[in-house]
Formats: C-alpha cells, structure tokens, sequence
C-alpha cells in the first residue's frame, strides 16, 4: 500500500468515524440538495475486469455514485440497502456507481467475493477522483441528474431501499424525461 493510500485510508476514515461519533451525521438524515446542481466532473477507471469506464457512458440516467472503502463498516452495512435499490430501479433509467477509493483490485475482488455488489464496480486507486469530488467522508453518495449535474450530495450510509430515497430517484428520473438537455454535461 502507498503512502497516498494510507493517508486516504486513515484522512477518510478519522472524518467518517469522527461525524458517527459526534452525532453531527444521521444515518437517518438525507442531505439536502445542492444549492445549485453542479456539473459532474467526468472520470476514467477501470472496473475489476479492467474495463475503462467514463462518466460519458452514463448520460441520459440518473446517476448513483457511491464512494466507498471494505474497511468502512458504515459502507459494508449500507451495500445491502444498495443492492436491494437496485433491484427495484432496474428497469428504470438509473445507473449506479461503487467507486472504491485508495484500495487495489485485489482487495476490493476479495471483499467483493464476500459481499457480492450487484452494480458496477469502479476502482479510484489514488484518490484523484474522490478528491476531485469532494468527498470528505464515507460512504459518500452523489445523485447526478441526468444532464449530468450533480444534485445531492449525501454523506454518511442509507438505506437506500427506502421509500424516501427511491422516491428522490423517481422524481429525477421524471425530471429528466421531461427535461431539456443541458449544453455542460460532462
């Protein structure tokens, strides 16, 4: 493991641990939209298979991206609901994203043998890209909308079977059919 991931291993994990610990983060509460949605700046990673996937590839959705870690226990217990959700918005026009931050393709196939991801699987080795967006704790899930703007940011594990939430999922999906297409999509 390199230096860059043990410092996004223990910077992540102190933040995450430090927000359950405080009570200043509900695994209850839905944080509230953006302020304004905000473009989604692309990305390329690869998938366990090797496979190159982009943002690109997913415009036209609603967009799910999860950042997570295997030694992030609040990640580990959300996976469940998110799998579950996934089930249920199958047929829907949603994608969903588990973007692993700082771990190698051998750990992540590891834990995902154990506990199997129903959805793509994405590999950000260094950070860059969870940096890029701004996550400062995990799990931290974006909906990006499907103009490709992100318009929640929600920091902390869900359930994200919940009628609530897939309820926000509907009403996104609704929005972008009805939607113009917007010129900044990434």
């Amino acid at each position: 493991m390199s230096m860059a991931q043990i410092n996004i291993k223990s910077g992540i994990g102190v933040i995450c641990v430090a927000l359950y610990c405080t009570g200043m983060l509900s695994a209850n509460q839905l944080n509230a939209p953006m302020n304004r949605p905000v473009p989604a700046l692309s990305f390329n990673l690869e998938d366990p298979g090797s496979h190159v996937h982009q943002l690109s590839d997913f415009r036209g959705k609603v967009l799910i991206v999860n950042f997570w870690a295997s030694w992030c226990a609040p990640c580990r217990e959300e996976l469940p609901s998110m799998n579950r959700a996934r089930a249920a918005l199958k047929q829907k026009d949603v994608a969903m994203l588990a973007i692993n931050l700082g771990e190698d393709r051998e750990a992540v196939n590891a834990f995902i043998d154990d506990f199997p991801i129903d959805f793509t699987v994405l590999l950000d080795h260094d950070g860059t890209v969870g940096q890029s967006w701004q996550v400062t704790g995990m799990p931290t899930t974006f909906l990006v909308n499907p103009r490709g703007e992100i318009v929640y940011r929600i920091v902390g594990k869900r359930e994200w079977d919940s009628e609530e939430i897939l309820g926000l999922i509907r009403e996104l999906i609704i929005e972008g059919r009805t939607a113009q297409p917007s010129k900044n999509r990434s």
